[in-house]
């Protein structure tokens, strides 16, 4: 390979690690989900990788149909821009929304007995019960993962997107496909990482009295996340 060829795989090591970790809106939202729903370690992490590969995935899409079709790169760039900004929107509302959802569940358990469905019948849970196994599966759960994987999908990568056009637009297809696959790894791998070492940590937080409010809590973050990207540019 020529130096060219090194130079933008290091870039996208480089670019896919530092896009990662200084984007809290990648690892932050399953972590909070994670414990709200009491979801397994290897749930959150099956979901995790699932959502990092569509996130990389669709760029990669977008680009090499925007340089089949002759969009230029700058067309390009603001194209993700776009979708940048329409994925954080998306995300502070699926956090504003889930953390409404998460007070109402908070008051009902506040009143002594919160009803539960599951597989199809509804029973009684007294205030402050410990959750139980099937808590983190459900049609509930299906909901949260369907929606952050489209958010993610909706969600761009800046950075990937001239390392993979800059080969691709000189015919080195071969080149810009080992640049959007070591892209991938790095952002999926940081993103597993990030996500596991915080959910070990925040697994075993006592909240105490303040349990029932974790899904209004990891709401409100989720949504922060997103405000984050919209303000702050992260």
């Amino acid at each position: 390979m020529t130096g060219l060829s090194w130079s933008l795989i290091l870039a996208a090591v480089g670019l896919g690690f530092i896009h990662t970790v200084l984007g809290p809106d990648h690892y932050l939202p399953f972590v909070m989900l994670a414990r709200a729903r009491h979801w397994s370690l290897t749930r959150t992490l099956l979901i995790t990788t699932a959502c990092g590969v569509g996130h990389v995935a669709s760029s990669v899409v977008l680009g090499g149909v925007g340089l089949a079709l002759g969009v230029a790169v700058g067309r390009l760039e603001a194209w993700e821009t776009g979708r940048g900004d329409l994925a954080a929107w998306a995300l502070v509302a699926f956090g504003t929304a889930y953390a409404v959802w998460g007070v109402r569940h908070a008051l009902r358990s506040a009143r002594g007995l919160e009803p539960h469905q599951h597989r199809g019948h509804v029973h009684l849970h007294s205030a402050g019960h410990q959750p139980h196994e099937h808590e983190a599966g459900g049609a509930a759960s299906a909901t949260t993962f369907w929606t952050l994987f489209l958010v993610f999908v909706l969600g761009p990568c800046e950075p990937l997107i001239p390392l993979f056009l800059l080969p691709a637009s000189r015919g080195s297809w071969g080149m810009a496909a080992v640049v959007a696959v070591v892209f991938g790894v790095v952002t999926v791998l940081t993103m597993v990482g990030l996500t596991t070492l915080a959910v070990t940590g925040v697994r075993h937080l006592p909240l105490g009295p303040l349990e029932r409010w974790s899904h209004a809590m990891a709401g409100v973050l989720v949504a922060a996340c997103g405000l984050s990207v919209i303000f702050l540019g992260l």
